[in-house]
C-alpha cells in the first residue's frame, strides 16, 4: 500500500495537515480497499499548531519508508525548523520519495535545497518572502500547484485539496480521484495552472493629486475611450508628462492600469450578476468579447465562464 507521511512541526498550519490526512485517508480503490496508509510523523510527540496542540503518533523516521511526504504550511517564515526534519526530507528525496509542500510549507521545503533550480508556488502572501530568501527558486505565485515530477508545491487554502486529488489521479487513475472528490463533496481537481484568484487590485495612486483624480474618473467610465491623451487632458498635463509621472508613481503604464481595472470590474460583474460575457465585455470597455476573454485569461488564469462557476454569488 502507498504510504503517505505528513510532517508535523511547531507552527504548523492545522488545516494543511488535516486536509491531506483526510483526503488520502478516505481514498478507496475501485474494489473498496484503502488506497493509502497515512502517517502523521514528527520529531516531537506533540507540536503546537496554529489552533491547538497536535499529538504526533509516528516518529520522524516514518518518512524514510514513505512513498509520499507532505510538508504542511508554517505560520511564520522566520520560525525555526528542527534540523532533523530537514535532513529527513533530504534523505527521503534521495531514495526517491515524492515530496509535496502545501501552502507556506514551501518555505520549509526550500530550506532543504530541494527546490533550488525548480519552479515552485506557495500562498501568494508568502511568495515574496520565498523568492527573496531563496533566489535559486523560480517562484510562481499565480497558480494552484506545480508538478516537477518528484517535487510538487501547492498554493494556500484549498489548493492543497486540488493537489491531493491530482496526486490520487496520478497514482490510481481518474475513477479513484473522482470518487475521492465526491467523498469530499468538491469538484474533481482544478487545473494546476489555474490562478490563485488573487484580487487584481490596480496600483495605488497618491490621493488628491491630478493623476488620482483622472483615474478616479476613469474607474467610473471604464467603457469610455481611455487613451493616454484623454486621461492626460483630465489631469491637465501633456500626454508625455502624464505617462512619465504615472509610471514613476505606480510602476506600470496607464494602459496596463486601465486593463487591470477593467478586468477587476469584470470579475465583480461575473460574481454578482447574470449578465452575459458579451454584455460584461462591452460594459467594462473591451472592444469585443474575444478581447475580454483573452485578457481575462491572461490576468486571471481561467476563462470568464470558469471564473463565474467558481465565484458566482446569489
Amino acid at each position: 500500500m502507498h504510504t503517505v507521511a505528513i510532517l508535523a512541526f511547531d507552527g504548523i498550519v492545522a488545516v494543511d495537515l488535516v486536509v491531506p490526512a483526510d483526503v488520502f485517508g478516505h481514498a478507496r480503490l475501485l474494489d473498496g480497499r484503502p488506497a493509502y496508509r497515512v502517517k502523521v510523523c514528527g520529531a516531537a510527540k506533540s507540536v503546537r499548531s496554529t489552533v491547538s496542540n497536535i499529538e504526533v503518533p509516528h516518529r520522524l523516521s516514518a518518512i524514510l519508508t514513505a512513498d509520499t511526504v507532505i510538508v504542511p504550511g508554517i505560520d511564520r517564515a522566520d520560525r525555526h525548523v528542527d534540523a532533523s526534519v530537514l535532513q529527513m526530507l533530504r534523505r527521503a528525496a534521495a531514495r526517491g520519495a515524492r515530496i509535496a509542500s502545501v501552502c507556506s510549507g514551501a518555505l520549509v521545503l526550500a530550506k532543504t535545497g530541494l527546490l533550488d533550480g525548480l519552479r515552485a508556488t506557495t500562498h501568494w502572501r508568502a511568495a515574496d518572502e520565498l523568492a527573496a530568501s531563496h533566489p535559486a527558486i523560480d517562484v510562481d505565485p499565480t497558480v494552484l500547484y506545480i508538478d516537477n515530477g518528484q517535487i510538487l508545491t501547492s498554493a494556500g487554502g484549498m489548493a492543497s485539496l486540488d493537489l491531493c486529488l491530482y496526486m490520487i489521479r496520478r497514482d490510481h487513475g481518474g475513477a479513484v480521484a473522482a470518487a475521492s472528490a465526491r467523498f469530499a463533496v468538491v469538484p474533481l481537481e482544478r487545473s494546476g495552472g489555474q490562478a490563485q484568484f488573487i484580487p487584481h487590485d490596480v496600483p495605488a495612486l497618491d490621493r488628491g493629486d491630478a493623476l488620482a483624480r483622472a483615474f478616479d474618473w476613469a474607474r467610473q467610465n471604464l467603457a469610455a475611450d481611455l487613451t493616454v491623451d484623454v486621461l492626460a487632458r483630465r489631469a491637465a498635463m501633456s500626454a508625455r508628462s502624464f505617462a512619465r509621472h504615472f509610471k514613476a508613481q505606480t510602476g506600470t503604464t496607464p494602459a496596463r492600469w486601465i486593463t487591470r481595472a477593467r478586468i477587476a470590474e469584470g470579475q465583480g460583474l461575473l460574481e454578482t450578476t447574470s449578465l452575459s460575457v458579451e454584455c460584461i465585455a462591452e460594459s467594462v470597455g473591451f472592444g469585443s468579447p474575444t478581447a475580454f476573454r483573452s485578457r481575462f485569461r491572461d490576468l486571471v488564469g481561467v476563462t470568464p465562464q470558469e471564473y463565474r462557476r467558481s465565484f458566482r454569488r446569489p
